[in-house]
């Protein structure tokens, strides 16, 4: 998908993608603010207009896309709304393998998956919007483990931290769910409840 200029977009909607959460960037910004001047006060509309902005440009998502999964956010029973829109967008393929580490960014993870290099249950696979269950499995394929970013990934991924819902195994290069995504385990990318009000206008 794409995007546009990303520093560009970022001092509008803040910090969204990794090579705008640097201390450089936030200098520039603080640098480039207006002096005297009061901030622009937004809309109601406005407001919520930039958090689907922010929310959908996070995990590099369409228009199309993002909009079915608020869509069914806001019919599936069981719980809110916002915890299934959380969910629903943690739990893509993409962001499990940049979760895990297996990716430095959101947009590698993408690629990486549409090469081929990750497996789900042992079979490979090429959509990185599938989505992950409890039970799936998730692995580095076998061809792909002496390669690029995977050399020497054990000792990388001993220097980060997995997230609680997350598992891996660093010897095998596999892993997957240990629990579902919620608010307190996964950092939430905005203000989901502006998000789906944006929406049901």
């Amino acid at each position: 998908m794409k995007i546009g200029p990303k520093y560009k977009i970022a001092r509008r909607l803040g910090p969204i993608f990794e090579k705008t959460q640097t201390q450089k960037f936030a200098i520039a910004q603080e640098r480039s603010a207006p002096k005297g001047k009061r901030p622009k006060q937004h809309t109601e509309y406005g407001k919520q207009l930039l958090e689907k902005q922010k929310v959908r440009l996070t995990y590099g998502l369409s228009e199309r896309q993002f909009g079915n999964y608020v869509e069914e956010a806001m019919t599936t029973k069981g719980s809110t709304p916002v915890d299934t829109l959380h969910r629903l967008l943690e739990t893509r393929l993409d962001n499990v393998v940049y979760r895990l580490g297996l990716a430095p960014t959101r947009r590698a993870a993408r690629q990486m998956v549409s090469h081929g290099h990750i497996t789900v249950n042992g079979t490979k696979t090429t959509i990185p919007s599938r989505r992950v269950a409890l039970t799936d499995r998730i692995a580095v394929r076998g061809g792909s483990k002496s390669a690029g970013y995977f050399v020497s990934f054990e000792e990388k991924f001993m220097e980060r931290q997995l997230p609680s819902w997350l598992s891996w195994n660093p010897k095998d290069m596999e892993g997957g769910l240990s629990d579902l995504p919620n608010a307190e385990n996964a950092p939430v990318a905005g203000d989901l409840i502006a998000v789906l009000s944006f929406y049901s206008r």
